[in-house]
């Protein structure tokens, strides 16, 4: 990361976006040309191996996006489900083959046979009727299951924006420090897989100076087979949109940035409607219900990266530079977007704060168990006789989650990754020791991570799965730090040329290979691959024990 290009992308801040410009650029052809890159490295002042060195990353601003019209999800969850070659065969009848290209997960987790066409994702059936869709006269209809067990903090009924914007009024009304307080007494922590409490992310930037502060909202949800900051983004844009702001009001923060994927294209437009409602309505601008406190929205559409959920190659990715991790002192609340103190939390996070400002910090804290307060969403995949979107109360056993909520499995499931790419591979005989909290997948070795499930059906090769952890890592790793950009590349080769040939790994040499991701990456994915992996090993050496010599 180099401050001076951060420095140099910030003097037209977000009015005039180096990043925007670059989708804007790709948006014809799928790909930022070389003359394109010339001339906005001449605009920003940036060299143009910067410029291009940032577009070429990107799935759908870089060159082998050229030319695609139509584009099939690659998702875990859509892979297990064995959709996608039927996808693939029925697109081949209207498209030409150039023409289709692969996005990876598109939120669809709860039907599969997912694809994305001229800014809508479909799924399910809707592969039957792919000449109608590119036609024109069949837009996508998606419905999945939302319910909740226990309190319900994020699937409640919206009452409207006059009366759920009444807290904006209370929280105004008090002051910055007894807002945090109530925070703090929350016990709320990150729900995007870290579980770093929101307080104490916010409290340094309050005590940061300076007069130009961010609050951004990563709605990058990558992990495949999670769909839970989709159902937010589209069924309650509120609720995020005001714990934003109230979040800015604690940091002394004006300005809210909304990063959200450019695979949610749905998501993108719901959301910047509920701006433009709320400004309508003098709930954001300037001097906010006469409170003196002003504060704004941006919403950014990301290019299709999985790395830019890691917060600091967000912020990177806004700046228009390629997206790599930040090393780390400083932290984003000290130097952050733009080199300004910045806040950055996942969705989920911020649309809990509306709802302890209303009921108290304390009847957060009550909810839930131990130091995992509050409520979980969970997203379940097509492999559930009723998959959706569910609301849990933290500590309630997974088997509740899988059979109550999620009806059963509709067939024959030996596994379940609980938590994206980065968490754990849980045994279907593992979930009855098992609670949604973060305390009890850690302390049995898992991850909860995004809470999202995806499904490996009996009859799926668990060596096919662990070289597809390899692959995607490969595929989105930075490139920064080598245990990751090398490492999962080299353990993608090991394994599939295990698969293919008389080739035995070498069982030392495999652990030393994760090991070294587990302890070199600079973050959570080459850091966090190897979980998966040794519950892999851990529980299914039966099946993976030809792979490796004895």
């Amino acid at each position: 990361m180099s401050k001076n290009l951060s420095e140099l992308s910030g003097r037209k801040g977000l009015r005039e976006n180096l990043f925007e410009e670059l989708g804007i650029a790709a948006t014809e052809t799928g790909a930022v040309t070389k003359e394109n890159a010339e001339k906005l490295a001449e605009e920003f002042l940036m060299g143009t191996a910067n410029v291009y060195g940032a577009a070429s990353f990107y799935d759908f601003t870089r060159p082998e996006n050229q030319g695609k019209k139509v584009y099939v999800c690659n998702g875990s969850s859509c892979m297990t489900a064995g959709t996608q070659a039927k996808v693939r065969e029925k697109l081949n009848g209207v498209f030409a083959e150039g023409e289709i290209g692969e996005m990876c997960c598109l939120g669809r987790c709860h039907e599969n046979s997912s694809f994305h066409f001229e800014g809508h994702n479909y799924s399910g059936s809707d592969i039957d009727k792919v000449a109608d869709i590119k036609d024109g006269t069949v837009l996508p209809v998606d419905k999945y299951n939302v319910a909740s067990v226990g309190t319900a903090v994020l699937t409640c009924e919206f009452p409207g924006i006059d009366s759920f914007y009444k807290t904006l009024d209370k929280a105004l009304k008090s002051t910055p420090d007894a807002l945090l307080a109530e925070l703090k007494t929350s016990g709320l922590r990150g729900r995007g897989g870290a579980g770093f409490p929101i307080s104490f992310k916010l409290e340094s930037c309050k005590n940061t100076e300076g007069n130009t502060k961010f609050i951004v909202c990563n709605a990058d949800e990558g992990d495949p087979g999670a769909y839970s900051d989709r159902y937010l983004l589209e069924e309650r844009p509120h609720a995020v949109l005001l714990g934003m702001i109230i979040a800015g009001f604690i940091a002394g923060a004006n300005t809210g940035v909304v990063y959200i994927r450019g695979e949610y294209p749905e998501a993108i437009d719901i959301t910047q409607q509920a701006i433009d409602d709320i400004r309508a309505k003098g709930f954001i601008g300037e001097n906010i219900l006469g409170s003196g406190f002003s504060f704004d929205f941006k919403v950014i559409r990301a290019q299709g990266a999985y790395i830019c959920g890691e917060e600091t190659a967000l912020l990177s990715s806004i700046e228009g530079q390629r997206p790599e991790v930040r090393v780390r002192p400083p932290y984003p609340t000290q130097h952050g977007l733009f080199n300004k103190p910045t806040v950055v939390n996942n969705v989920e996070t911020l649309a809990c704060i509306p709802w302890i400002l209303d009921n108290g910090g304390a009847a957060f804290a009550a909810i839930g168990i131990g130091k995992s307060t509050g409520t979980k969403l969970v997203s379940l995949d097509g492999f559930f006789n009723r998959p959706g979107i569910y609301e849990v109360d933290m500590g309630t056993p997974l088997r509740v989650v899988t059979d109550e909520l999620g009806g059963g499995f509709r067939s024959g499931v030996k596994a379940m990754h609980i938590g994206g790419p980065l968490g754990g591979l849980v045994p279907v005989d593992k979930i009855d020791a098992l609670t949604v909290d973060f305390e009890s997948f850690a302390q049995a070795g898992f991850l909860l991570g995004h809470a999202s499930v995806v499904c490996l059906p009996s009859d799926y090769k668990v060596v096919e799965y662990v070289k597809h952890l390899f692959q995607f890592t490969a595929h989105e790793s930075c490139g920064k730090c080598f245990p990751c950009r090398l490492g999962s590349t080299r353990g993608a080769e090991m394994v599939e040329k295990a698969m293919t040939s008389d080739y035995k790994m070498d069982r030392e040499l495999f652990t030393d290979l994760i090991t070294t991701m587990e302890i070199g990456s600079l973050c959570a994915l080459g850091g966090g691959l190897p979980l998966p992996i040794r519950n892999a090993l851990q529980y299914f050496d039966g099946e993976l024990k030809e792979y490796f010599k004895n």
